[in-house]
């Protein structure tokens, strides 16, 4: 007897609201049986294992683990036990201090349930959908037991809410990338990106991380009514940089700067004497500007419009009008073209009359040929 006195002498004083340590010795369906050299062993049940929901003890724990334990309640032959307690005590601690921080931590994704993602981060963690990732995700199936990072955004412990963000951290991830890109860019430079989005103005190109603007008017080196008559979204395409704001995050873009001008290889596509059709697109005092190729223009002198004389250009041409030209010149270097409406018409003035002696001479020779035999017969 008195050695039995001195074994429960010498065993812990227990009370409720103390941490213990012990290790797992029994792991059943719904508890789990803890030495903590206490007469009896401590009773961990299922529902004091987790604060997510699970099936069996066992997902949780396994025999020989060491735990740290909160008492709940004691009898004379038990002592019920906590580990959810623990946890989640220690677990609010942790996500105040990552919420003063900023910390960015991982967590694995326990459970998909509507509206949202449930993490694992010592007490029941939640991503709404629209902080998972920066688009729209439809279908979080494959989200279930992957590992995110993720930042506290929202903590209320009278409410147990634990509000926790992926998107977070993705953007600043992109924004880092964002300014290391910018720091790479210069004005001038030829880069490749993928065309984002197309509206009324132009079209937004992403250049790795940040988008680009190209107006409509540079897409092109002919007029663009609508942009998605030269680029579609996805595409991949060159861009020149022409300018970049730094502070606002703006940058200019160009396609058309990437592309052969209007005015390059022009003296391998007009030579002087060859006869084109042009537009006339402007009148001006000493001539008329006729558009040869698509946004190149030569100049018809006031004394090249016509074989009569004129005061102004407006007297025989309109713009718009359509006009057979000669080209004079060529200037490729200082983008110059002479051309001459008046040659045509000299042109064809010799050739109708060439063809009209022509003509006579034929009806000629012919009128003496045929009446020649009837001539000798009066002569004699």
């Amino acid at each position: 007897m008195d050695e039995m006195n001195k074994e429960v002498s010498e065993l812990k004083e227990l009370t409720v609201g103390e941490q213990v340590t012990g290790k797992v010795v029994k792991v059943e369906d719904k508890q789990v049986l803890v030495d903590i050299g206490w007469k009896t062993d401590g009773i961990v049940p299922i529902n004091e294992l987790s604060n997510l929901h699970i099936e069996t003890a066992g997902e949780i724990v396994n025999i020989d683990d060491e735990l740290t334990l909160k008492i709940k309640k004691i009898t004379d032959d038990e002592v019920i036990l906590s580990k959810q307690a623990v946890d989640t005590e220690q677990a609010w601690n942790d996500l105040e201090d990552k919420l003063e921080t900023g910390e960015v931590f991982e967590a694995t994704v326990k459970e998909i349930v509507k509206g949202g993602l449930v993490v694992d981060v010592g007490v029941r963690g939640f991503v709404p959908a629209s902080l998972v990732e920066t688009h729209f995700v439809d279908d979080f199936s494959n989200y279930l037991d992957t590992t995110l990072s993720l930042k506290v955004v929202e903590l209320d412990q009278t409410k147990n809410r634990v509000i926790l963000s992926h998107r977070a951290v993705v953007e600043a991830e992109e924004e880092v990338k964002k300014e290391e890109l910018l720091a790479n860019l210069q004005e001038g430079q030829v880069v490749e990106g993928k065309v984002a989005r197309i509206t009324d103005f132009g079209v937004f190109v992403d250049l790795g991380g940040i988008d680009g603007l190209v107006h409509i008017s540079e897409l092109a080196h002919e007029h663009v009514e609508h942009a998605n008559d030269v680029v579609k979204e996805d595409e991949l395409i060159k861009v020149k940089i022409l300018s970049i704001d730094p502070e606002s995050e703006r940058i200019s873009l160009s396609v058309k700067a990437t592309l052969p001008g209007p005015w390059e290889n022009v003296e391998s596509k007009l030579s002087p004497g060859d006869v084109v059709e042009g537009v006339v697109k402007r009148l001006v005092h000493f001539g008329a500007f006729v558009e040869v190729l698509p946004r190149v223009e030569g100049l018809v002198h006031i004394s090249q419009i016509s074989t009569e004389h004129i005061g102004t250009p407006q007297e025989v041409l309109e713009v718009d009008q359509k006009v057979q030209v000669k080209v004079l010149d060529v200037n490729e270097a200082d983008k110059r073209i002479s051309l001459s409406i008046k040659e045509i018409e000299i042109e064809k003035n010799q050739q109708e009359l060439k063809s009209y002696e022509k003509e006579d001479d034929e009806a000629g020779f012919s009128f003496s040929d045929v009446i020649g035999d009837q001539l000798d017969k009066f002569k004699e």
